[in-house]
């Protein structure tokens, strides 16, 4: 009986134009024969006829469509639902966020289409569905109906960005394009993101993105579906995010004398201008940036990255490090021999009074807190930090230094802080060098091994493997006429051929791995073309790797729909990369 129930459910809303799911199968079969003049005993008799015409109409002539992430499943059949003039409805249980995105679609649908809203027979309707999940949406396309069902605002804007890489590319600006085909495929969608984290990360520390840009960065993200932004606000090249309590972070640590020319393992030539003046976010700014990004579905996390990559904060405080200094905004790229004294007092009150304002700020679950490339030479020769090392009892062994448990002294105690502020704690995967805190989640981007290790402890873990999901890398074999990057190669199918489950993890196993993510850091990017160039396309094979259940990719059927991805990356001015277009990759 259910799989009538499901058939019933799936195709009476063709004959009805209208949804039908959730109606017992008695009120289903008075309404196929509602408007016939049948006697009651030709009932049974006329609901076998239309069941069969029903089945026959509905046979379906294509699996998939043309975008990117790719839905879970995907049903299309002959015909097609008008869009152009169409009535859009939103069930009121939806919250503000869902309630705006479907008026800008429906504006950009009366915009693109020169067709004035409600002047049709079609209804777009978007209701809620408690039954959903979390991110997952489902959408029914019937002649003069839409039904979009959904739980959450993030179901109802993943809806959205399918139907409208669904429709032409001018829905994308509004641009007026009355010439085009305003209608949809008659079809069935049932789509869910395979991980719940799905981030990528901006670095404004070494090269820096005022907010307009990182909007556009935000709207990037949103046309792909991913959810989280990891925002890399702190590095030994700048201080960028303002802390009330510590004014000089900003009007001193915000500022290099000079950056190094040319690649950081080859070069010693300086371009001596002073860089960074005014290169920091206010509050202010950062609540706005927070606000726009969960309008369009996303969570910001921010990294401050201890007790190494804080040159720019001892420049400042030069009591902070082990020799005294004096330090400035570190001028190279790489990992900075000076760190964060681990043995003083003083350096744990500065971490909490720094981590307090960012707590206050976002309002995410997690704090970044790195962890990463934290050389211990200084804490070596530092009596401060032997001493904290003996008061400790820290021992060296077989497997790491007195030192490396130093370190995950500092980290435990800044898991323990942001813990009493409601906040848990993300660190690269360095943070497993030494004793692990205990609710740490780990970001593991030294290869696989440090995400599959700590799955095997019990850590939550996010794969942004270097080799696979370093977006700063080239893109091409042949970097003749490509920019200067740091090294490496991840083309578009490296990206696309990840797979972070392995035959021998367990079911525990695999259910620690919570995301992917790729990380955009920016030594070697100075302007928004060029971040859009490094990230575009590879960001559209994260969004599958991130979005598609294993099964559910395959690169010859992306690599077709990356033809409509490319023509939505025209109309909305991004720069991209073209070498999976031209055989360059």
């Amino acid at each position: 009986m259910g799989g009538v129930r499901k058939f019933l459910f799936g195709h009476l809303s063709f004959v009805l134009g209208q949804d039908a799911s959730g109606l017992p199968i008695h009120h289903m079969t008075a309404l196929l024969i509602a408007d016939t003049k049948f006697i009651t005993i030709m009932k049974p008799l006329f609901f076998l006829i239309a069941l069969l015409l029903i089945s026959c109409s509905r046979e379906i002539i294509k699996t998939e469509v043309d975008v990117i992430p790719q839905p879970a499943s995907v049903e299309v059949y002959e015909g097609e639902c008008v869009v152009a003039g169409a009535t859009f409805k939103v069930d009121d249980r939806f919250d503000e966020i869902a309630s705006a995105a479907v008026a800008d679609f429906e504006a950009a649908v009366e915009a693109a289409s020169g067709t004035v809203s409600g002047s049709s027979k079609t209804a777009v309707v978007f209701k809620y569905d408690r039954r959903s999940g979390k991110e997952a949406y489902s959408i029914s396309i019937a002649e003069n109906r839409i039904t979009v069902k959904a739980s959450s605002s993030n179901g109802v804007l993943y809806a959205i960005q399918t139907l409208k890489q669904m429709l032409p590319v001018e829905i994308y600006t509004g641009a007026s394009a009355s010439d085009k085909v305003w209608a949809l495929p008659l079809a069935k969608i049932e789509d869910s993101p395979r991980f719940a984290y799905r981030g990528l990360h901006l670095d404004v520390a070494r090269h820096f993105f005022d907010m307009d840009e990182v909007k556009r960065y935000i709207d990037i993200m949103a046309v792909h579906k991913l959810n989280i932004l990891h925002w890399h606000l702190t590095d030994d090249q700048g201080w960028r995010i303002e802390i009330k309590k510590y004014p000089e972070l900003t009007r001193i640590g915000s500022i290099r004398k000079r950056t190094i020319v040319g690649h950081s393992r080859r070069s010693n030539t300086y371009d001596n201008t002073p860089y960074g003046e005014g290169c920091w976010f206010t509050q202010e700014q950062i609540r706005e940036i927070i606000g726009y990004a969960a309008s369009k579905g996303i969570e910001i996390i921010p990294e401050i990255d201890l007790p190494g990559h804080m040159q720019s904060a001892l420049a400042v405080f030069p009591d902070l490090g082990c020799t005294g200094g004096p330090y400035e905004v570190w001028d190279r790229w790489g990992v900075s021999k000076d760190v964060l004294c681990a043995g003083k007092e003083g350096t744990m009150e500065f971490l909490k009074n720094v981590l307090s304002e960012v707590a206050e700020l976002f309002p995410s679950e997690y704090v970044h807190i790195g962890g990463d490339e934290c050389p211990k030479d200084r804490w070596e020769n530092c009596p401060a930090c032997q001493a904290k090392i003996a008061e400790l009892g820290l021992k060296d062994d077989e497997e790491h230094s007195a030192e490396h448990y130093l370190q995950s002294y500092v980290m435990a105690e800044m898991e323990t802080f942001l813990a009493s502020k409601g906040k848990r704690i993300i660190g690269w995967d360095e943070v497993l060098d030494g004793e692990v805190t205990p609710d740490v989640t780990v970001m593991s981007w030294r290869g696989v091994a440090g995400g599959h290790k700590a799955a095997k402890m019990g850590h939550d873990v996010i794969m942004a493997a270097n080799n696979y999901f370093y977006f700063d890398y080239y893109q091409a074999k042949d970097t003749a006429g490509e920019p200067l990057t740091i090294g490496g190669y991840v083309p578009v199918s490296k990206v696309y051929s990840y797979e972070p489950f392995t035959e021998d993890m367990t079911e525990e196993e695999r259910s620690h791995i919570i995301g992917i993510q790729a990380n955009l850091w920016t030594e070697y990017i100075k302007t928004p073309e060029g971040l859009e160039y490094m990230l575009l396309p590879r960001l559209s094979a994260l969004s599958e790797v991130q979005w598609c259940q294993s099964g559910d990719r395959d690169y010859d059927r992306f690599l077709r729909e990356m033809e409509k991805m490319a023509d939505i990356y025209d109309i909305l001015d991004y720069n991209y990369a073209t070498h999976i277009f031209d055989g360059r990759e």
